[in-house]
C-alpha cells in the first residue's frame, strides 16, 4: 500500500507541477497578451472615432478656407490701384439722392499713406427714413469699392416727423504704388 500511496502522491504532485506550470507559463502570459490586446485595440477603436471626427471637421474647414478665399479675392478686387476719389464720392451722392435724402454732406478729408494701402477718411450727413439709410448702406456695401464704416450716428428728428439723422466716418481705400509711403 505504501507503494500505492506514493504513486498516487507522485501523480498528484506531477499533475499539480503540470498544472501550476501550465498556469505559470501558459494561461497568465496568454492572460496578460489578452489584456494588452483588448487595450491595444480599445487604443485603435479610439484613435479611429478621433480620425473620423477629425475627417468631418477636414472637410468642414476645407469648405470655410474656400469661402473665405473666395471673399479675399473679392476684398482685392474691391481695392483699385488709384484713388478716383472724385467718381466713388459722385457714386455716393447719387445712391443719397436715389434714396431722396435731405441735408446731404459728404466731406472728404486728406488721404492717409500706408505701405500696402492708403485711405481717404470721408464723413457724410444726411437725413431720410429709417429703411432707406439701412438700404443705401445695404447699397453701399455692394459697390465695387472697399468701404470701411467706422462709426454711425443716428438720431431722430426733435418734431417726431420719422426722419432720421445719419453721420457716419467712413474710410475708401485704394492701394498703394511701389515706393510710396
Amino acid at each position: 500500500m505504501l507503494f500505492r500511496e506514493r504513486q498516487q502522491l507522485t501523480i498528484c504532485v506531477v499533475t499539480g507541477v503540470i498544472v501550476g506550470g501550465f498556469v505559470l507559463f501558459r494561461y497568465l502570459p496568454l492572460c496578460r497578451t489578452m489584456k494588452a490586446l483588448r487595450q491595444t485595440k480599445a487604443a485603435q477603436t479610439l484613435t479611429i472615432a478621433k480620425g473620423t471626427a477629425d475627417n468631418k471637421q477636414l472637410s468642414l474647414l476645407k469648405e470655410r478656407l474656400l469661402k473665405l478665399q473666395r471673399e479675399l479675392e473679392k476684398y482685392e478686387t474691391n481695392i483699385p490701384g488709384q484713388s478716383d476719389i472724385g467718381v466713388f464720392l459722385h457714386r455716393i451722392a447719387d445712391l443719397m439722392n436715389k434714396h431722396n435724402f435731405s441735408e446731404q454732406v459728404i466731406e472728404p478729408h486728406e488721404e492717409v499713406k500706408g505701405e500696402k494701402l492708403n485711405c481717404i477718411p470721408v464723413n457724410m450727413q444726411c437725413k431720410g427714413k429709417l429703411e432707406q439709410i439701412f438700404e443705401f448702406y445695404r447699397q453701399l456695401q455692394g459697390l465695387d469699392r472697399l468701404v470701411r464704416i467706422e462709426q454711425v450716428k443716428l438720431s431722430n428728428d426733435s418734431d417726431f416727423s420719422g426722419e432720421v439723422g445719419m453721420e457716419a466716418k467712413t474710410f475708401i481705400y485704394y492701394g498703394a504704388k511701389v515706393g510710396q509711403g
